[in-house]
């Protein structure tokens, strides 16, 4: 365990109290939630201090929530800048969910005429006509990737005074010395650079449920997300790599960010990788409310029979899959890529003994590829299981093992294995491979606010299906997409829950780039870097979803399997030939 960084914070709301003078007004925008700020306010005004004390983060949705009566409103139009450093949408963005908190009354969203950093509000109330001007203080800064980027940040406007000055706060401050820390530590030049690099930031501040969903305003997430997503940034930069490459193995980065009850530290230090699992109970599969043990997911997947196949994490966790031989069309089945994308863990296994009772079902199973990931979702539940944690996304190297190849690998083929040895075995032409992505509002507040490299990913859009080919299959493609969407649409509330997502996305991010087939989004592309001719990847909004949401995500994820299982029987059993038989198969992988 090696100390890089560690550094207390005083709390910028304790200063503007602590700096009160009596008499004095001010206006100030912080990182705080509402029940702090409040309670500054009142403090300041036991001091003879008349202030007004909003959220630098999200702040025109915050105004709506605390300020603005929408009692007797009939039409809402907001004009929102845009600037040249940042996505034409951003500032829409940063409204959401607004459009579906005002109910039925009718919300129009239009760009302003320049970039200066205010939202206009005209309010249509018993036909009178109100405005509100909402300061949204941002900056124009260099990240230390090199990247421009338009961020949020504090400010501090006194009376009289209608332009203000930023104020950096502490949440702004603690962000900017740890990443400082890490860019100036010596890492060596040889990935990875470090087992676990661990970033355990003390923060007081309470998230705030919205009522749409599972949307919810958190200062903690934001900042999990922005530290995580910057340091991959800063060993991109370091290894030469462009931004956002996927390739990149500097370790396993986990930012922990932990409520308190007022103060404010952040500790950054390298300790070694974990080796086991914070597994409870077992849960009944088929109405599982959470993600499952570690524990039940491996002896569910000896449930199935079949050859059993195995490879190693990095951390030493086991990785394993089964094969079960048929006479049907083979198929691949993989979950976990990601372990923070729970329902497709659950979703395969559920598949998986659903096919294992058919008579002639031929398939791979690897419910869980990512066991380092799985662990640190684990951990990082154990303190917020409603945040995103996408720290968990990667494997104990820091990568995508989806990017992970025998050629760019070196000696660090690990999990990756398990998919080449599934392939070897089965000679599958169809691969489904189930993932999820959130299903709130994802952000870097302080890096752009929009996640770079990730900005389609930002707002969730439904259940939606996304099929990689290799050139020569587009009729199979769109065959499948069609059957899969076509099944899809009979399972009760699916339709209606991707048409309600789909609208809000729409009203705050615009057209979603997506045809849609049957109701459900889908992206089709040429692509060969997989030697499977044909990969099909679901993406269900399940990050941070429980009880009866998670179970429908679940049971989306087996129907969906079962449904591009029975379509590739028709689709291909004409087209293409048998597989070969498990002996030689076998004989491949040295069994």
């Amino acid at each position: 365990m090696t100390e890089i960084f560690a550094k207390s914070f005083d709390r910028t709301l304790d200063q503007l109290v602590a700096k009160g003078v009596p008499g004095q007004s001010f206006e100030a925008w912080t990182f705080d939630d509402r029940k702090s700020r409040l309670a500054a306010q009142r403090k300041l005004a036991e001091k003879g201090v008349t202030a007004r004390i909003r959220s630098a983060y999200k702040p025109l949705l915050c105004v709506f929530l605390e300020e603005i009566d929408l009692a007797g409103v009939e039409s809402i139009e907001i004009r929102y800048p845009i600037h040249e450093k940042a996505p034409q949408n951003r500032f829409r963005l940063e409204a959401y969910p607004l459009a579906a908190l005002v109910g039925n009354i009718k919300i129009n969203f239009n760009p302003r005429d320049d970039a200066r950093f205010f939202y206009d509000v005209k309010l249509v109330r018993d036909g009178k006509v109100e405005t509100v001007t909402v300061l949204a203080p941002n900056r124009v800064h260099i990240d230390t990737s090199g990247e421009t980027n338009v961020s949020p940040t504090g400010w501090f406007c006194r009376e009289g005074d209608g332009i203000g000055e930023r104020l950096e706060t502490e949440y702004e401050a603690l962000f900017e010395a740890a990443i400082g820390a890490v860019t100036e530590a010596a890492w060596g030049d040889e990935e990875p650079y470090f087992e676990e690099l661990n970033i355990r930031v003390e923060f007081p501040a309470e998230d705030e449920p919205l009522a749409v969903g599972d949307e919810v305003m958190s200062l903690r997430e934001a900042l999990h997300e922005d530290f995580y997503f910057s340091l991959l940034e800063f060993f991109q930069k370091k290894s030469g790599r462009p931004l956002g490459d996927r390739g990149l193995k500097p370790g396993q980065i986990v930012p922990e960010i932990i409520g308190s009850d007022g103060i404010v530290t952040v500790t950054v230090e390298t300790i070694p990788l974990s080796t086991g699992f914070l597994d409870g109970a077992d849960q009944a599969i088929d109405t599982a409310a959470e993600p499952l043990a570690a524990g039940q997911v491996a002896r569910a997947l000896e449930q199935l029979g079949g050859v059993p196949l195995q490879a190693r994490s990095r951390a030493g966790r086991a990785v394993s899959a089964r094969y079960l031989r048929g006479t049907d069309v083979p198929v691949m089945i993989s979950g976990g890529q990601h372990p923070n994308e729970t329902t497709g863990i659950v979703g395969a296994l559920r598949a998986g003994l659903e096919l294992a009772k058919r008579s002639g079902a031929h398939f791979t199973i690897s419910p869980l590829e990512n066991p380092d990931g799985y662990a640190v979702h684990q951990r990082l539940r154990a303190d917020n299981p409603r945040h995103m944690h996408h720290a968990a996304r990667y494997t104990a190297l820091g990568d995508d093992l989806e990017y992970r190849t025998q050629e760019n690998v070196g000696p660090h083929l690990n999990e990756k294995e398990i998919r080449f040895k599934a392939q070897e075995v089965s000679s599958a032409t169809l691969h489904i491979n189930l993932h999820g992505y959130p299903s709130h509002e994802w952000t870097r507040p302080l890096s752009g606010y929009v996640p770079r490299n990730f900005a389609m990913w930002t707002l969730p859009k439904g259940f939606f299906l996304v099929v990689r080919h290799h050139a020569g299959w587009e009729e199979q493609a769109e065959a499948l997409l069609d059957k899969v969407t076509r099944h899809l649409g009979t399972i009760p509330g699916l339709h209606d829950y991707n048409a309600r997502q789909i609208a809000l996305y729409e009203v705050h991010a615009g057209e979603t780039g997506f045809r849609i087939i049957n109701g459900f989004p889908c992206l089709s592309s040429v692509d060969d870097r997989h030697d499977v001719p044909m990969t099909l990847i679901s993406e269900y909004p399940d990050e941070t979803i429980y009880c009866k949401d998670f179970i429908a995500g679940h049971t989306a994820q087996m129907e969906m399997v079962l449904s591009a299982y029975a379509a590739w029987q028709e689709i291909s059993d004409s087209v293409h030939p048998q597989p070969q038989s498990i002996l030689s198969a076998l004989q491949l992988t040295g069994r």
